[in-house]
């Protein structure tokens, strides 16, 4: 069936370089380049280092459109030669997960999952996630400036995941580093080298933990996958290893990166701290207002063509990519009244996309909401006082060779400032 165009109207531009949205200025503040972009090339050809022909979109309408359009497919198998060229022959072991497919198969791989993420079962963690919240604030250096990403927003969802998937306390920390190469590294020889290496190790990880959970298994989510069955039959070995990284992958890194933008931008902003501390109903607001305004990931996973789709006076080509920039549409005024101001208390406007829209909805919304929530509450009681040690404008954002996540490089803060005056 030949579905509507999702728009059709003037406007292109000349290509625009991928390189030139990982520029420190660019990554420090994406906004205007994007709000440029949504006036005048909404659908805009890059010119991406990896060389594959690749389209970005920028407005809200046309990126909820498009998160749904089954002629956008997530399965990277159907566009092997663009794979291989872009990751080499690593990742395909590491890919064959529900993020990277399409339907029936995605279908299959995402009822078996879903069951661990409903909002029940997450509510019912926690009493575990508050534990760890506290313990780790604990530990933390009151009296010095610290890093809060690499002491308290990274660690609180990696212990998360890891306890959910059963993954030794002995191994967590050198899975995160692995995990930290792969979101780094580029398109180059020696890039993909290491993005390689990195995998390798995490696969071996991964195949001794389904083994070791076959032979024994735990009250944990990877045992779950293991015992579960559905119409359709049982998660492959293959599946297992590939559903457990993206689940740890997306599990600590989108979730640590959400607690340090908004944490960011309510120290950032102290009126906006007030009204969203005001009462535990505000902060839920708050919440979802920190996630449509700086949310983690900037631009979806790739995506391709299976035929030549119009939109915005633009064809985008059979066979090739196409990045959704999920920044740009949260900030998009057709959507939302004054975009660029935070406002925990706003109302109305579209639903953001922080978490995708359609069948690739983010599975771990839920537990990602809960953490947020837990990390901010209990971070605000403990330390009312807590400062950024830098001003704003020199806190530095991630540079990465491919603009999937929108975080903070580093989160340096003083979360008891009359200590460090004594």
């Amino acid at each position: 069936m030949t579905q509507t165009p999702l728009h059709a109207e003037a406007g292109s531009a000349d290509p625009v370089a991928a390189a030139s949205r990982c520029t420190p200025d660019f990554r420090a503040n994406p906004h205007p380049v994007y709000a440029e972009l949504r006036k005048t090339a909404p659908v805009c050809p890059l010119q991406p280092p990896h060389g594959v022909e690749t389209y970005l979109i920028t407005r809200y309408d046309d990126a909820r459109a498009a998160l749904a359009d089954p002629r956008l497919s997530k399965d990277m198998y159907g566009a092997l030669d663009a794979y291989h060229r872009i990751f080499g022959d690593s990742s395909i072991a590491l890919d064959d997960n529900m993020l990277f497919s399409d339907p029936p198969k995605h279908t299959r791989l995402r009822r078996i999952v879903q069951s661990a993420f409903t909002p029940r079962r997450v509510e019912l963690l926690r009493p575990r996630i508050q534990q760890v919240t506290e313990e780790l604030l604990e530990r933390c250096p009151t009296d010095a400036p610290m890093d809060l990403l690499r002491n308290f927003a990274f660690p609180l969802p990696l212990q998360v995941i890891c306890e959910l998937l059963g993954v030794p306390e002995d191994e967590r920390e050198r899975a995160h580093q692995w995990a930290g190469t792969v979101a780094k590294t580029g398109f180059g020889p020696d890039a993909k080298k290491a993005l390689e290496e990195a995998e390798g190790k995490l696969r071996d990880l991964l195949v001794h933990l389904v083994a070791h959970k076959r032979s024994t298994p735990g009250d944990d989510l990877m045992s779950a996958l293991i015992a579960a069955q559905d119409q359709d039959g049982a998660l492959t070995d293959h599946e297992l290893v590939s559903t457990a990284w993206v689940l740890f992958f997306a599990g600590h890194k989108t979730s640590a990166y959400l607690i340090g933008n908004a944490v960011y931008h309510l120290l950032s902003k102290p009126d906006q701290h007030s009204a969203a501390l005001a009462n535990p109903e505000s902060l839920k607001q708050a919440v979802e207002e920190l996630l449509r305004y700086e949310g983690s990931v900037e631009s979806g996973t790739f995506r391709h063509a299976t035929e030549d789709i119009p939109m915005r006076g633009v064809v985008i080509p059979k066979g090739s990519l196409v990045q959704i920039a999920i920044t740009s549409a949260n900030r998009d005024p057709q959507a939302y009244a004054e975009p660029d101001r935070l406002d925990v208390t706003r109302t109305g406007g579209q639903p953001h996309l922080a978490f995708g829209h359609g069948p690739h909805y983010c599975i771990g919304a839920p537990l990602a909401r809960l953490e947020m929530h837990i990390a901010l509450t209990t971070l605000f009681r403990r330390y009312p006082e807590i400062t950024l040690a830098l001003p704003p404008h020199e806190v530095r954002w991630l540079t990465v060779p491919f603009p999937a996540f929108r975080g903070l490089a580093e989160l340096p803060v003083v979360l008891d400032p009359e200590r460090i005056a004594d």
